[in-house]
């Protein structure tokens, strides 16, 4: 991709996207996505290739084997990559589930998902096996767990059977998602806080007292609408329909009126980068930076995967 501009054009100087009339879709060229594909650009790597395959997120790795005991100097460099292109993708990484574990573990303690089916011999790994018989529900953007008080730092999912066509994920830029907002937008978040709840997701399929016994290990949380990303110091958007309940201190109607405004910046296809799978893709995101979205455009076909992720610190303003 060419970049061009010249520094006789400041960003105060750019054409700027513009409202529908009526809407609140935007249209027009997404210019705040210039600097940091600029900066994207200019990055190198010692134990390893990357290429940049979205406008400000999404790198494919080569020259490196997961499946290998990588030195510490590797997974660091690896750890600085997902937090400057958000996502990463390997292809060709037959990684067994325990070396799957291994490879994630480097990275920081694995949660347990408490509703998700585990591999059989591996809690920490959730089996994502659809068929004709299991449909996947998971084509909501979303970050993963936002009802835990420490949600994921990231995640690594492994592709081991995939269909011939369709269950692409798509992941979505937070960061280009929060920069795209109008400084009214901004200054009317910047205090707000939002309630995440498991049971938005997954109390459809509990009990009363099973529901009961969940919320006593997983109550409501409260976090930032806006965080600030402990590794890099960027602010980012964080809510989503699948697990933010309301904004705290906002009537119902317009704590949804502001959920679904906010939200729609990850719909916009160049805040975004899709991941075609094929057996033995790796894709390690950055829980906070990006949402994803599972397309569910392949039933009846048979989709299996497995994810390790990364317990994180809770999220914070």
């Amino acid at each position: 991709m060419t970049v061009t501009t010249t520094p006789e054009a400041p960003a105060a100087n750019r054409p700027r996207s513009m409202r529908l009339p009526g809407y609140t879709v935007r249209t027009g060229p997404f210019t705040h996505l210039l600097d940091e594909h600029t900066r994207l650009a200019g990055l190198t790597w010692q134990h390893f290739e990357a290429r940049q395959v979205g406008a400000t997120l999404g790198a494919e790795i080569s020259g490196i084997d997961l499946t290998t005991e990588l030195p510490d100097a590797a997974i660091d460099e690896i750890r600085r990559a997902l937090h400057a292109y958000k996502v990463l993708f390997f292809r060709d990484q037959p990684l067994t589930s325990a070396a799957h574990v291994a490879f994630a573990r480097r990275f920081g303690d694995l949660e347990v998902h408490p509703f998700l089916p585990g591999n059989t011999e591996l809690p920490e790994l959730v089996r994502f096996e659809k068929s004709a018989q299991i449909a996947g529900f998971e084509n909501s953007w979303h970050h993963d767990v936002t009802w835990r008080e420490t949600p994921s730092m990231g995640a690594i999912l492994h592709a081991i059977a995939v269909p011939e066509i369709g269950g692409d994920t798509l992941f979505s830029d937070m960061y280009a998602a929060y920069d795209f907002l109008d400084d009214e937008t901004k200054a009317r978040i910047e205090t707000l806080d939002a309630i995440h709840d498991y049971t938005r997701a997954f109390g459809f399929a509990l009990g009363p007292e099973q529901q009961a016994e969940m919320r006593a290990k997983f109550p409501s949380v409260r976090h930032p609408v806006v965080c600030t990303h402990p590794a890099t110091g960027r602010k980012h958007l964080y809510v989503n329909r699948v697990f933010t309940d309301r904004i705290e201190g906002l009537a119902p109607e317009e704590s949804r009126t502001l959920i679904d405004e906010l939200c729609r910046a990850a719909d916009s296809p160049e805040h975004q980068v899709r991941l075609h799978w094929q057996p033995d893709t790796i894709a390690f995101w950055d829980n906070a930076a990006v949402q994803h979205y599972a397309a569910s455009d392949y039933w009846p076909q048979v989709r299996i995967m497995e994810r390790a992720s990364i317990i994180g610190p809770r999220p914070a303003r």
